[in-house]
């Protein structure tokens, strides 16, 4: 042995118990005791999601992420605690963005002329 101490580190991370969503927050709390807040503006489709779409998500069966079904948004904890910011591709989210506008388009209903 030449003196160099090591050490093993392992990492656990908490499970999700709760979540809300604000205008401009997302919280999440954590079996382990803490909250983690960020700007939604991290998650920029969370920011463009209407309210009720904010409100409707599933925390993973296993309790380490977060979906949002109509936002087609994934969180995970490992993301949050580290306090990593959305990676998508700025293409990825403008095309994202055009699709919701055309659906928009496609939802609103007609005027009939009688």
């Amino acid at each position: 042995m030449d003196g160099t101490l090591s050490a093993v580190v392992t990492f656990s991370l908490p499970r999700v118990s709760s979540v809300s969503v604000t205008d401009d927050t997302l919280t999440v709390d954590l079996e382990d005791g803490r909250t983690i807040s960020v700007p939604i503006s991290w998650y920029p489709r969370l920011a463009h999601g209407m309210p009720e779409e904010r409100a409707h998500f599933q925390i993973s069966s296993a309790g380490y992420g977060i979906h949002w079904p109509d936002l087609d948004e994934d969180i995970g904890v490992e993301g949050l605690v580290l306090g990593r910011k959305s990676t998508e591709n700025p293409a990825s989210f403008e095309r994202w963005l055009q699709r919701r506008k055309q659906e928009k388009v496609n939802d609103r209903p007609t005027s009939s002329l009688t």
